[in-house]
């Protein structure tokens, strides 16, 4: 699949430092997308919807894998 602005995407949140809080996937929706470079392709913009707000990146990595400061493509159920 292809990043495209609108779709949506599941951010990995970092959680707290102590571990309180631990990561958990966000919904996000892609804003822009960023040039690519030859180590991270799939760069992109984020507006990411968490419990108390929402938070606006400008340039999050792509992984596979939910990795803590990443985006990556929601499961299908």
């Amino acid at each position: 699949m292809e990043p495209s602005v609108g779709r949506i995407v599941h951010y990995q949140s970092y959680g707290t430092p102590g571990g309180e809080h631990g990561s958990l996937p966000r919904a996000a929706i892609i804003t822009c997308l960023v040039s690519p470079t030859a180590t991270e392709p799939d760069r992109v913009g984020l507006a990411i919807f968490n419990p108390t707000g929402v938070f606006f990146n400008t340039s999050v990595p792509f992984s596979a894998e939910p990795e803590p400061g990443h985006w990556s493509w929601p499961p299908r159920t």
